[in-house]
């Protein structure tokens, strides 16, 4: 790999506001906490319109318009999808349901985003993926860390070679956490367990660093770690990834501790350290001997950064892309063969597997 000289100060990110992306029409599958997330900050940081929303609940999927001003809601997915003047479907349903959501918006040839982990598996992610690029629709996983301009300073710096030869990436995710036995998150039925929740944001961190500094499309060797919960699923996990040219990826994710939620980039010339929470807006530092270059944006802060993924997928659909180049779609299953193999692992097997 080229190296580039030392930075004496880090790259701009190359994302343009998301008020100014082309304005899309958008209908949310289930009314959950995320949905809810993504309408507040998509309504209020970027022109995109929300036009309706549906739940299986009446109720619910219009006590969710009325707080977020939301034009129509539905008590069917089937009437949200087939709506005309809808062009793209968030389906924020828990990670059981995405395959069969994602498959009916796209029958009914809406573009979609799926909210992480895609899918349960690989298996049904090639489904959607194979759905989408026969129906010639758009479709994009909706892991919004790829969007956020912290990403892009990481971005330019892999590409410039200005860490050198990337042989260490770390990232760890823990959220203490109590939840009730009925909860999804413990719910196999539902797709639960820390991996798909909150691991998936380390698994894809590695997969981005090692696609952008040359180390292979999947990792050489998988070898997990970790302790379950007793309904069977995964409560916490420890990972560790090889890759080609001697890189390794040390990743850690559980819901029975408070974790730094941070990572690094460990390079021969230079390293690259993300300030806390990482997987919202932060800070990124470079780190080449006793040189220490930050850069950092407080603009958007916290999951209002949500409002990137979208700004972004409304550029690439206006453009007439069908799936995002920040994250192509035989990365994203790419990363779930990873997640299939820890979980494999670990122990965690979801109805129906």
């Amino acid at each position: 790999m080229t190296s580039a000289p030392v930075p004496t100060a880090l790259p701009t990110p190359r994302f343009p506001d998301p008020r100014d992306a082309p304005v899309l029409r958008w209908g949310i599958l289930a009314p959950g906490k995320i949905a809810g997330t993504f309408a507040s900050t998509v309504l209020a940081n970027t022109g995109q319109r929300v036009v309706a929303v549906a739940s299986r609940s009446a109720e619910r999927s219009a006590a969710f318009a009325a707080t977020h001003g939301i034009e129509r809601s539905y008590d069917s997915y089937t009437q949200l999808v087939e709506d005309p003047e809808i062009d793209v479907v968030y389906v924020a349903n828990p990670h059981s349901e995405h395959r069969e959501q994602a498959l009916l918006a796209i029958a009914a040839g809406k573009h979609v985003l799926v909210e992480k982990a895609f899918t349960r598996n690989a298996g049904e992610a090639r489904e959607v993926v194979a759905a989408a690029r026969a129906a010639g629709v758009f479709a994009m996983e909706a892991m919004w860390t790829r969007y956020l301009p912290h990403t892009d300073v990481i971005r330019q710096l892999l590409e410039d070679g200005a860490l050198g030869d990337v042989h260490r990436i770390t990232s760890d995710f823990g959220v203490w956490s109590q939840p009730a036995p009925t909860h999804r998150l413990l719910n196999p039925e539902l797709g639960g367990g820390v991996l798909l929740d909150l691991g998936i944001y380390p698994l894809a961190f590695a997969a981005f660093v090692a696609r952008h500094a040359g180390l292979g499309e999947r990792p050489t060797a998988i070898q997990a770690a970790g302790v379950l919960a007793a309904t069977g699923v995964d409560a916490q996990t420890a990972i560790q990834l090889s890759y080609t040219g001697d890189a390794h990826a040390e990743l850690f994710t559980t819901m029975l501790a408070e974790t730094a939620q941070t990572g690094t980039i460990a390079g021969s010339r230079a390293r690259v350290e993300l300030g806390p929470k990482s997987f919202t807006p932060t800070s990124v530092t470079y780190v080449a001997g006793e040189q220490r270059v930050t850069w950092d944006d407080n603009r958007i802060l916290g999951h209002a950064g949500l409002c990137f993924q979208a700004a972004a997928l409304a550029r690439f659909v206006t453009e007439g892309l069908t799936e995002s180049p920040l994250l192509p779609l035989d990365e994203t299953i790419a990363t779930l063969e990873t997640a299939d193999e820890v979980r494999r692992q670990v122990g965690v097997i979801f109805p129906g597997e």
